[in-house]
């Protein structure tokens, strides 16, 4: 019998990055560096959903960062891939293009 699996709310977790990187700010400097966004477009951009998948690439893209993300919130690092796999669509290895 295959366990059901947890839905998770993919927006809920980018708020969650969002937030725990206004608590961070080297994390919060880097984000923005690599973003090229300034810290006063960030709640203009929270209403683009590529900005949000943009902050789920941006953990998903450095272990240390996820880890780190991971364990300040609670939340588990297989419910941020579920969100960011939600939020960014297919990529080149998931044989669905």
């Amino acid at each position: 019998m295959r366990e059901k699996q947890s839905q998770v709310d993919p927006l809920a977790v980018a708020a969650d990055v969002l937030g725990w990187l206004a608590n961070e700010p080297d994390m919060l400097s880097r984000f923005l560096a690599l973003s090229g966004l300034r810290a006063d477009q960030l709640r203009e951009a929270i209403a683009d959903p590529g900005f949000l998948a943009g902050l789920l690439d941006f953990v998903m893209g450095h272990e240390p960062t996820l880890i780190a993300f991971s364990d300040a919130t609670g939340t588990k690092p297989e419910d941020v891939g579920a969100a960011w796999r939600a939020l960014s669509g297919p990529g080149l290895d998931s044989g669905e293009f």
